[in-house]
């Protein structure tokens, strides 16, 4: 099978660079819903990837995979995309059933298609943004379908790098309400100052009792790991450059600026979820994996402090690391 992926498209929005990454994280969304031992389940996934000229013969099914669960691409990557799906699916159906919040924002929203698979509360608005391009063909591609949202939807064409949270208020968000806010596979991407921003302008839409999760990287040098099996697989068969897309700034320490004004955050390594639910990869030499951290957030209510939410470190009580409960819901 040839994998390797022109950076065009042909599809506008998914046409390559970052865009091209969405695609590759949906490929491993169906690869993952295929599997007999599952984390996540995503049935449209795989209609997005065949959508788009350059992932169209993309491995959808871990049998088409050269090497199988071997293979360093779409056997251990997959894996991780497939077990990061799950535990942020966790996490936001937590912080809406526990929680209590009814808005839920994603940034940088890509092929996410969390609105109509996942088993929502009565009353929850979901709000998606990413660039225009990226929503249209993903409107395309769920048009043809027979999917429906579970829940409010609504999309916004926003650059994160604009005035998004102009465009979020506009569109209906409140403020004084909790919201969930998820940031999945996207501050990679951020210049040290536009994480900043980002981060700032979250908490500042924040009431008490929001929620935030996100994933970053804290290598020193990310070049360190150029010659890594992730890496290279990715860049050489999909012409994806990892490295070349990811910001190498120093990263801010956005975990200890929210803590300083009201959160509680905790951070944890890809690697504790994978022994939790007993699969997804675990550290290996020369691991492009080794400086991931997802970062799960809390914003204090009205009395509470730190000490009250010290209970997340052990994790089943604040919903961050829940007990395995199979498939996430279709």
């Amino acid at each position: 099978m040839t994998e390797t992926a022109r950076h065009n498209t042909g599809v506008e929005g998914v046409e390559g660079g970052v865009g091209l990454t969405a695609l590759l994280v949906a490929a491993a969304r169906a690869i993952e819903t295929h599997r007999p031992d599952s984390l996540a389940q995503d049935v449209h996934a795989e209609h997005f990837v065949r959508a788009a000229p350059a992932s169209a013969r993309w491995p959808v099914r871990l049998e088409q995979a050269p090497d199988g669960d071997a293979d360093p691409l779409w056997g251990r990557f997959a894996r991780y995309f497939g077990l990061r799906t799950r535990v942020l699916d966790d996490f936001l159906l937590h912080s809406v059933r526990e929680g209590g919040a009814r808005q839920v924002v994603i940034l940088g929203a890509g092929l996410d298609s969390r609105a109509f698979r996942l088993a929502w509360p009565p009353g929850c608005v979901i709000f998606e943004i990413d660039r225009r391009g990226v929503l249209e063909f993903k409107h395309q591609v769920l048009g043809d379908l027979p999917a429906a949202p579970g829940t409010t939807r609504v999309p916004l064409s926003a650059d994160l790098r604009d005035d998004w949270a102009g465009a979020l208020t506009d569109a209906g968000f409140d403020a004084a309400a909790p919201t969930v806010w998820l940031a999945e596979g996207l501050l990679f991407y951020l210049p040290n100052a536009a994480e900043t921003h980002l981060v700032d302008t979250v908490d500042r839409l924040s009431a008490a009792g929001s929620a935030l999760a996100y994933e970053v990287k804290l290598e020193k040098d990310l070049m360190a790991y150029r010659d890594s099996p992730l890496y290279t697989s990715t860049h050489h068969r999909l012409g994806i450059d990892l490295l070349e897309l990811f910001s190498r700034e120093p990263r801010p320490d956005s975990a200890g600026d929210l803590a300083g004004k009201g959160w509680s955050a905790s951070v944890r390594t890809p690697f504790d979820f994978t022994r939790v639910h007993g699969r997804g990869p675990l550290p290996e030499e020369n691991d492009a994996l080794a400086g991931n951290r997802w970062v799960f957030a809390t914003k204090h209510r009205h009395g509470e402090t730190s000490a009250d939410h010290a209970a997340d470190g052990n994790v089943n009580c604040s919903g961050l690391v829940p007990q395995d409960r199979g498939r996430s819901a279709p």
